[in-house]
């Protein structure tokens, strides 16, 4: 289990597929290349869709973990520029 505090958490709750992708993207956008950002996920198709593609366009899964109200947490570190 990850200590690290983010940088920046974005909370998705209830947001359908793709936009939950469009929505964490845009945020990586405004953020320092090496930050943080938490991402808060519904089960099903969101948590697996947004860490894949988060990692098909560079940025690095820390970690993804259910936090046991039936969410998920994903932590991704900002890729490189």
């Amino acid at each position: 289990m990850s200590t690290e505090q983010p940088d920046q958490v974005l909370d998705l709750r209830g947001v359908k597929c793709p936009f939950n992708f469009v929505k964490t993207k845009l945020k990586l956008e405004t953020m320092k290349s090496g930050e943080t950002l938490r991402v808060v996920l519904d089960p099903g198709e969101p948590v697996a869709n947004v860490p894949r593609s988060a990692r098909d366009e560079g940025h690095q899964i820390l970690s993804v973990m259910e936090r046991g109200d039936g969410l998920y947490d994903v932590l991704l570190r900002k890729a490189g520029e």
